[in-house]
């Protein structure tokens, strides 16, 4: 069965100048062309473009994708190359994850510090007495009652009935 540019638009939840963007960079020289030259994508066309999907979504350039859909092309020759480098982009892609994970657990930290502040009516109540200083052992306490806590919502989630 073959599919047009539209149709994989529509399935793969992109556009069809997404699409014809990756053709121009050449990411997609599987798909062939029918006699008035338009793109006719195939069942097996759809595994390359989940492959690019994820590979874009992960942050690889375009040139590198192309790189990579090239050396699937090529066939076995290529296993170990293709396995090393998505063996390097899994690295990547985790230290990426543990980046975000961090500006996540900051982000929880100071909703709870402001949360906190709301419901006391002034952020004085993290302060080092007598200042305007964040006291030091400020994160701590929010890491208590973290460790404490089964639900991340209840603790930092204004309840929206009480700015009302």
């Amino acid at each position: 069965m073959t599919y047009s540019i539209g149709e994989v638009a529509e399935r793969m939840g992109t556009n069809t100048s997404t699409l014809r963007y990756y053709d121009k960079k050449g990411l997609l020289p599987f798909v062939d062309r029918d006699a008035a030259g338009r793109r006719e994508f195939k069942d097996n066309d759809f595994n390359f473009l989940e492959v690019i999907n994820c590979l874009k979504k992960s942050g690889v350039s375009i040139k590198d994708i192309g790189k990579f859909i090239n050396l699937c092309l090529q066939g076995d020759d290529t296993l170990q190359e293709r396995y090393d480098y998505l063996d390097q982009e899994e690295s990547v892609l985790e230290d990426k994850v543990r980046e975000m994970q961090s500006q996540l657990d900051f982000l929880r930290f100071k909703k709870w510090y402001y949360k906190t502040s709301v419901e006391a009516g002034t952020e004085d109540i993290h302060f080092t007495p007598g200042t305007k200083f964040v006291d030091p052992t400020t994160h701590a306490q929010y890491q208590n009652k973290l460790a404490a806590t089964k639900n991340i919502r209840e603790l930092i989630d204004l309840d929206s009935n009480d700015n009302q």
